[in-house]
């Protein structure tokens, strides 16, 4: 039998120096410094990840352009998440840029981190949506980082551009150190009509948890809810790596969630942990 592909859907390179990187700051200081892939690549070898998907960490095309660079050098990388201004009238024209490039064939999709605006309907801006449409016409999924008062308008999104496939990361965030499960679970139960071309990432848990205390308990009551509005095949493995080494290693990142999933049978298992993310993305380098 072969070996089951694995792939953490969500991670991250940078250098402090070279980006808005602010947050990196206060208890945050102990991840400031450089991330590059070989700082990750020991880590997948212990799991036997397969590969990544590498995604945006702030709102620049400088960034993207790093990345795909970077992808086409790193063996373990299988897509890039990027990010355009989905503002611009000429966002087509630069996709068709991205996308045309030597490396262009490991941009899968594009992000903006919609939890910093300030205004939680960004996403129904006029300029925004038609950005939105450029990127459904190049073929690529759209990454949702929302918080709670986002959600409603990410709902919106989603029903309004039914051949858009997105991915909601970190399970949209919620409060789980606060013990937010109800408010979350309410407005994410809305996805539930829309995942025939919505999925959803299981990553960003423990950063929203207790950072000294949280176990894989606290964890379990999102991942089920997770699983029943999205099922089997909806969700995906991502470690949000390096932010998840403020609350933990990447290995318990992996144990934890190993624990959630422990219900499901091993083909549901290696769907979450491989499959979903390959047919989401429709990763390059898995397919050729």
């Amino acid at each position: 039998m072969a070996t089951p592909i694995i792939i953490d859907a969500h991670q991250h390179f940078w250098d402090p120096d070279k980006g808005d990187y602010g947050w990196l700051s206060g208890p945050f200081a102990p991840i400031r410094r450089v991330f590059a892939p070989d700082d990750l690549r020991p880590a997948l070898q212990c799991h036997s990840v397969t590969g990544t998907v590498l995604v945006q960490t702030w709102n620049d095309l400088g960034e993207t352009r790093d990345f795909l660079r970077a992808a086409a050098a790193t063996d373990f990388v299988a897509g890039v998440v990027g990010w355009v201004d989905l503002t611009d009238p000429k966002v087509g024209d630069t996709l068709a840029e991205l996308k045309a490039a030597p490396e262009g064939r490991w941009l899968v999709g594009i992000r903006h981190l919609i939890h910093e605006e300030a205004d939680p309907n960004w996403l129904l801006r006029d300029d925004v949506r038609r950005g939105l449409r450029a990127v459904a016409d190049a073929g690529l999924v759209y990454d949702l980082v929302p918080k709670l008062p986002h959600l409603p308008a990410a709902l919106r999104t989603v029903a309004d551009f039914p051949d858009l496939r997105f991915v909601l990361d970190h399970i949209a965030k919620p409060d789980i150190k606060g013990g937010g499960f109800e408010p979350w679970a309410a407005l994410m139960r809305g996805f539930a009509q829309h995942r025939d071309h919505v999925w959803c990432k299981l990553s960003g848990m423990i950063t929203e948890a207790d950072w000294e205390r949280w176990s894989p308990e606290d964890l379990k009551p999102y991942v089920a809810e997770a699983l029943r509005i999205f099922g089997v095949n909806r969700c995906m493995f991502g470690t949000d790596w390096p932010v998840c080494l403020i609350a933990g290693s990447y290995g318990q990142v992996v144990r934890a969630l190993r624990s959630c999933l422990e219900p499901l049978t091993e083909a549901e298992q290696t769907q979450i942990f491989g499959r979903s993310a390959i047919e989401a993305y429709r990763l390059p380098s898995l397919y050729d």
